[in-house]
């Protein structure tokens, strides 16, 4: 298994870089070691074995998992390997993915730890995160609920005889009260209940780490780059709070929470950057699919530490991985040359993204691009090596493509229908 502070790859690990034409990390550009599988449905996979394998080795460790549908692969995956754990199927599927059936599993020792919950919200609501984690989690992988840390609103912050509806009429939450003074009996009411909550951050982040901190923590990247709900621009010190989140973490929780409408007014409460971080040790696993989030897990992956990018703080615990899929990896650089070298002849795609972003950046037509140039880009060197044709008529050929395509954009067309559909009325309110 993983060595402290060594960050070698696991078993599981092992085998699923095996199945991809990519090596781990390619440094310098790349900072967190990165395993690509080619289909969404792959990532459940490699990450529920990657989960069993550590819980097989730390049948009491401290765990978050994640909520949301992007998960719904990992979650029965995982369910899936428990009920079944003694087939024969699920022997062959845990021996060639690198674990040892006969080692068993154990989860009812794992402590699970909630990472965020939206604020204010019933935890009896069946769209709380508290009530996705007893579902999927509690009930459906059989942890136990005795040794879970939860997150429940309806206890943080209230007096006895305290309601969230009577504290935040609305579900609106100021957190200026924190800093100026209370106006009425409603607002002092509220401004000594955030400090209630306040403390009770503390103490939830003094029992993270009394437990020695995170040993696995698996999670998605939201639209801005956060994880768990540290928005762009998170402190990498940051710890448990309640705090504001961005506008497009509120459009990408509507759909949990009923609409933007009532997005819009929650506040979230969120463990932080360095409370994931604490453990030096920390299995910390950042899953993303897709191009849409390929610049996310670009950024990602390959910037220097930063605020503008939440998981960079990821990069000083050798045990950080991401999971992504192919089209995740599109904007790797190092990656797309390794695509290219390995494909029997370079396509038009290719050769018309090269080329054009090459002109784009030295700020020159394409047909003026000089051979020095794109040999002194790592794709276009792939690319003239491949070629059988010289560099000028390559040129030529994507400066007529643009042509075509441009002469067609402007066609008047005729005798066609088209279904046009505005912006859906949230985006409008909201601009």
């Amino acid at each position: 298994m993983t060595s402290a502070h060594t960050g070698e790859l696991t078993p599981v690990e092992r085998v699923a870089l095996a199945q991809s034409v990519f090596q781990d990390l390619y440094p310098p550009d790349e900072k967190i070691k990165t395993i690509v599988v080619d289909t969404y449905p792959a990532l459940g996979h490699v990450s529920a074995l990657r989960f069993v394998e550590w819980a097989q080795e730390n049948p009491e460790g401290v765990a978050c998992l994640p909520t949301g549908k992007s998960f719904q692969h990992f979650v029965a995956w995982v369910q899936r390997i428990v009920r079944e754990w003694d087939t024969p199927e699920i022997t062959a599927i845990l021996e060639q993915g690198g674990i040892d059936p006969a080692r068993g599993l154990i989860l009812n020792g794992i402590r699970l730890v909630q990472v965020a919950e939206f604020y204010p919200i019933d935890p009896r609501q069946h769209n709380s995160l508290r009530s996705y984690l007893y579902r999927f989690y509690i009930e459906g992988f059989g942890l136990d609920p005795e040794r879970a840390l939860l997150m429940d609103c309806n206890e943080i912050g209230l007096l006895p005889g305290q309601t969230l509806a009577q504290l935040w009429p609305g579900h609106e939450v100021d957190l200026s009260l924190r800093y100026r003074a209370a106006s009425g009996e409603l607002e002092i009411a509220q401004k000594a209940a955030l400090a209630r909550i306040d403390q009770w951050c503390q103490e939830y982040e003094d029992k993270i780490r009394a437990m020695g901190g995170i040993g696995f923590f698996l999670g998605g990247i939201g639209p801005d780059g956060h994880i768990g709900f540290n928005v762009k621009g998170s402190d990498h010190h940051s710890t448990t709070r309640l705090t504001e989140v961005n506008y497009q973490t509120q459009a990408a929780a509507a759909t949990d929470l009923g609409g933007i409408e009532v997005a819009r007014k929650r506040l979230v409460l969120t463990i932080g950057l360095e409370t994931i971080t604490f453990n030096p040790d920390v299995a910390a696993i950042i899953v993303g699919a897709g191009e849409a989030k390929a610049q996310l897990l670009a950024d990602a992956i390959q910037h220097e530490p930063h605020v503008d990018y939440p998981s960079t703080a990821l990069q000083k615990c050798p045990n950080s991985r991401f999971y992504i899929t192919l089209g995740g990896a599109k904007l790797l650089r190092r990656r797309n040359v390794v695509l290219l070298e390995s494909a029997d002849e370079v396509s038009n795609e290719d050769l018309e993204r090269i080329l054009l972003d090459l002109a784009y950046h030295r700020r020159k037509r394409v047909i003026d691009l000089t051979e020095e140039e794109v040999k002194s880009d790592p794709e276009g060197a792939v690319l003239l090596e491949k070629s059988s044709e010289p560099l000028g008529l390559l040129t030529q050929r994507v400066k007529k493509n643009l042509e075509r395509k441009l002469a067609r954009g402007a066609k008047t067309l005729e005798d066609l229908c088209f279904l046009h559909t505005e912006p859906h009325h949230d985006d409008l309110m909201l601009g």
